[in-house]
């Protein structure tokens, strides 16, 4: 009789083991697939950076920083940024199209995003 609760808690403790094995594999691999999707966008021609709101006067209300491998960050100033991209600190991959207007903020160069998709 005393051996079947042991046997019971041994099975339960073994469970919640391996269930975290599962977890942190599915992470790793989640991270890979990731990965492998970021290679592949900016191979294809997006440029990575990340959503930056603004509440200073006179500055552009949401801009584009772009980091590049050793160089300094940039921003853009996307002027038809849709609403649901509209969120500060939200990794994104682009493409865009530079135009040739006045900036509306004096840190970021105006730009048109042509599209646009989130890791």
């Amino acid at each position: 009789m005393i051996v079947k609760p042991i046997y019971i808690t041994l099975f339960i403790l073994f469970g919640v083991c391996c269930s975290s094995k599962k977890t942190s594999a599915d992470i790793t691999a989640k991270s890979q697939i990731s990965s492998f999707k970021k290679a592949e966008l900016i191979s294809k021609g997006f440029t990575p950076g990340v959503i930056q709101e603004s509440t200073q006067k006179e500055d552009c209300i949401f801009t584009i920083q772009v980091s590049e491998q050793h160089k300094q960050p940039y921003f853009l100033d996307p002027i038809n940024l849709d609403e649901t991209y509209k969120k500060n600190g939200l990794a994104v991959f682009f493409k865009y199209r530079a135009l040739r207007m006045m900036n509306r903020c004096q840190r970021a160069n105006p730009v048109e995003i042509q599209e646009m998709q989130t890791n």
